[in-house]
């Protein structure tokens, strides 16, 4: 059975249409990677600790900085690998200036090194149209743009 992570998308709407914040994964292994590479903000909830509260944590740890506002809902999602994601909505318009990942990581780099190097679990945050998100975000995830795509549509 896979692990469950919450996480926060965060979109704003410029010149009709809509943009949404993604984050690129820290580390070697995802360097060179750019389509299918990208998330939301996301990590696992701790013991007690409500999907909620854990989506806003991980946002916060990941960007380095809390968000405002009422989450929506997005519902559930199965990745490949058998992660389960719960996804919420927020509007907003975080200023990627401001972007410092304050969550690390240690793994033996090089392999068989015998050397533990740190890495920030997050490297980029980067807003993207719909459009450009769905090339970048993982294959996933697609179905959360979906969703939020059709949450911003009914409430037009």
């Amino acid at each position: 059975m896979g692990t469950l992570s919450a996480g926060i998308l965060m979109y704003r709407r410029r010149d009709g249409s809509i943009q949404v914040l993604l984050v690129h994964p820290g580390g070697p292994f995802w360097r060179r990677r750019d389509l299918g590479a990208w998330s939301i903000p996301k990590g696992e909830p701790a013991p007690g600790e409500t999907n909620e509260a854990a989506a806003r944590r991980e946002f916060g740890e990941e960007l380095g900085t809390d968000p405002a506002g009422r989450l929506t809902p997005l519902g559930s999602i199965r990745q490949r690998g058998g992660k389960t994601v719960e996804a919420f909505a927020v509007e907003g318009d975080f200023d990627i200036a401001g972007f410092r990942c304050t969550s690390r990581f240690e793994i033996e780099w090089p392999p068989r090194s015998g050397r533990l190097q740190s890495f920030p679990e997050v490297d980029q945050a980067l807003w993207w149209s719909l459009p450009e998100a769905r090339e970048r975000i993982l294959p996933g995830q697609c179905p959360l743009l979906d969703r939020l795509q059709a949450l911003c549509e009914s409430a037009s």
